[in-house]
């Protein structure tokens, strides 16, 4: 679709690539309003029912795009391009179709952010993850400062945040920032892997389930819980419940419409 941002579809799967290898990948004005026409075009399609990010050439992504920001002459200008990423990461993590990040060489600031949107991350060996910011004087500004304190301990979220330091991936996975760890070359493999597992589930369940887990964590536990017991009630309705149990008594996979 652009020179910036590929996205193919294969086995019910979109594979969204970064496509700016000779900038590292770096996160632009233009690369969000591709994401963001694209995420808009998946969510309406019924043959896609899973997500893959990645990046093209050795880095999934280097973070936003210096370049560009160096030519901003006012804080406003600054504040209306994080605000940007801001929105579309957000509209990338409440996508109702689980996404996947696939991590290699490193993803670093802004784009260490949009692998923090996805549900799940896999990474390769060697791959480092970090928010640099601290070093240039600012700070993670697309929800870095938030997202990752919720998915590694608080301490180990500040010293990356504070010191501006990456982690290896190795590390990552030990502290369950990652879901797999691969051997190089083989992060988009293992991503497209998980995806079609995923993309083999029942969508309403699927989009139902991201609802659950990520708004349930702003909850209290036994207003979270009821929320749980309503979606369910609603999820027992539809005829992809009655198609899994019958799938179940036959001893073969579901073949799930999303109805």
């Amino acid at each position: 679709m652009s020179d910036v941002l590929r996205v193919e579809v294969r086995d019910r799967v979109a594979v969204f690539t970064l496509d700016r290898p000779e900038r590292l990948n770096a996160v632009g004005t233009e690369t969000v309003g591709l994401l963001r026409d694209a995420l808009a075009r998946v969510r309406e399609d019924d043959d896609v029912r899973a997500l893959v990010l990645t990046g093209a050439g050795r880095a999934f992504s280097a973070g936003a795009d210096l370049g560009e920001i160096e030519s901003f002459t006012t804080p406003w200008q600054f504040r209306a391009f994080v605000g940007r990423l801001t929105e579309t990461y957000a509209l990338l993590e409440e996508f109702p179709k689980p996404s996947v990040a696939a991590i290699h060489g490193f993803a670093f600031g802004g784009g260490l952010e949009l692998a923090l949107a996805c549900d799940l991350r896999v990474a390769e060996r060697g791959a480092r993850l970090g928010l640099p910011e601290m070093k240039l004087g600012v700070l993670p500004g697309a929800g870095g400062t938030q997202r990752l304190p919720r998915l590694l301990p608080s301490a180990i979220a500040k010293q990356m945040i504070l010191t501006g330091e990456p982690i290896d991936a190795e590390r990552a996975h030990a502290l369950g920032l990652l879901n797999e760890l691969t051997e190089p070359g083989g992060a988009l493999k293992a991503a497209e892997a998980l995806a079609a597992r995923l993309a083999a589930g029942a969508p309403l369940a699927l989009a139902a389930g991201k609802r659950l887990i990520d708004h349930g964590l702003g909850m209290d536990l036994t207003a979270a819980v009821a929320y749980e017991q309503e979606t369910v009630s609603v999820l027992f309705a539809t005829e992809d419940r009655a198609e899994g149990l019958r799938a179940f008594r036959d001893r073969r996979p579901g073949e799930f419409r999303g109805v």
